[in-house]
C-alpha cells in the first residue's frame, strides 16, 4: 500500500482549489451589496431580489429549463435503448457502423457538432427554437445515457430475466418488472448527466438556437462581455445549487438502490 505523502496531498489540495475556489468566491460576492464585483461593501442579498425581477434572465431560465427536461428525457428513453442493443443483441450486421454513431458525439467537438446540425435544419427548412435546441442536445447527450446504462448492463444477471419469462412474463413484462427497476440508478444517473450537459450547454445551442429561443447559457455569455454585473454572480449561484442538489439526490438514489440490492442477495442465499 502506497503511503500518502506529502507531494500528493499538496498536488490534491492545489487540484481542489483550482476547482473549486473561484467558485466559492462566486458565490460569496453573490452577497454582496456593491455594484462592484471585486469590492466587498457588506452582506446583502438585494441581487437575488433584482435577479427575480429580470425578465430577460427568468425567460432564457425557463427555456433552459424547458429544453433540459425535454432532451434528458428523450435521450435517456433513446440512450437506454441503444445500450440493451448494444448489450443484448450480439453480432449483428452494422454493429461497428451502430456503435461508432452511438459513442462518435463523445469525442466530437461541440464546433463541428453545432455546424452540422445547423446546416442540417437549414437543409430541411426547420425553423430554430426550442425545437431544435431540444433535437441538438438530444443528440450529443444520449451517447453518455448509453454508456452508463450499458456500463450496467454488463454486469446484469440474466439469470433473473429467465426466470421471469419462465414464471410467465413476456418479454417487456419481464423488463419493466425486473430488468428496469435493477438498472433503475443508471438510467437516473443517466438521465440527471444529460440534464446537466443540457443546462450547461453553450456552443451548440449557440448555433442551433433562434430568436424566439435563448438559453440561460447563451444570455449570461451575452451578459458577461459587458462586464460582470452581481446579477451573474446570484445567477451563477442558483446555477450551482440546481447541480449540487441533482448530483446529492443522485447520490442517495444510487446509495439506496446498491443497499436495497445488497439486502436482497443476502436474502436470496439464505437458507429456506
Amino acid at each position: 500500500m502506497k503511503r500518502f505523502t506529502w507531494f500528493n496531498a499538496t498536488a490534491l489540495t492545489l487540484g481542489f482549489a483550482f476547482l473549486y475556489v473561484p467558485m466559492i468566491i462566486l458565490i460569496v460576492y453573490s452577497f454582496n451589496s456593491s455594484k462592484l464585483v471585486t469590492v466587498w461593501a457588506g452582506f446583502s442579498t438585494r441581487w437575488y431580489g433584482e435577479l427575480l425581477q429580470n425578465e430577460e434572465f427568468l425567460d432564457a431560465a425557463w427555456v433552459t429549463l424547458k429544453v433540459a427536461v425535454m432532451s434528458s428525457t428523450i435521450a435517456t428513453v433513446l440512450g437506454t435503448m441503444a445500450a440493451l442493443v448494444l448489450v443484448r443483441a450480439g453480432r449483428f450486421a452494422g454493429r461497428t457502423l451502430f456503435s461508432g454513431m452511438i459513442y462518435a458525439p463523445l469525442v466530437m467537438p461541440e464546433v463541428i457538432t453545432g455546424l452540422s446540425l445547423l446546416l442540417l435544419f437549414i437543409g430541411i427548412g426547420l425553423e430554430r427554437g426550442v425545437l431544435t435546441i431540444v433535437l441538438a442536445h438530444t443528440t450529443f447527450s444520449m451517447c453518455y445515457v448509453s454508456v452508463v446504462v450499458s456500463s450496467r448492463l454488463v454486469t446484469f444477471d440474466r439469470s433473473l430475466e429467465e426466470a421471469a419469462l419462465d414464471l410467465g412474463c413476456s418479454p417487456f413484462e419481464a423488463f419493466r418488472l425486473v430488468t428496469l427497476p435493477i438498472i433503475a440508478p443508471a438510467v437516473i444517473s443517466g438521465w440527471l448527466l444529460a440534464f446537466t450537459l443540457s443546462l450547461d450547454d453553450l456552443v451548440i445551442a449557440s448555433f442551433t438556437t433562434g430568436p424566439s429561443a435563448t438559453t440561460l447559457p447563451i444570455k449570461i455569455f451575452s451578459a458577461v462581455r459587458l462586464g460582470v454585473s452581481p446579477e451573474i454572480n446570484a445567477l451563477s449561484t442558483l446555477m450551482i445549487a440546481v447541480v449540487t442538489v441533482g448530483v446529492i439526490i443522485a447520490s442517495l438514489v444510487t446509495k439506496q438502490a446498491a443497499i436495497r440490492q445488497a439486502r436482497d442477495e443476502r436474502m436470496a442465499e439464505r437458507p429456506a
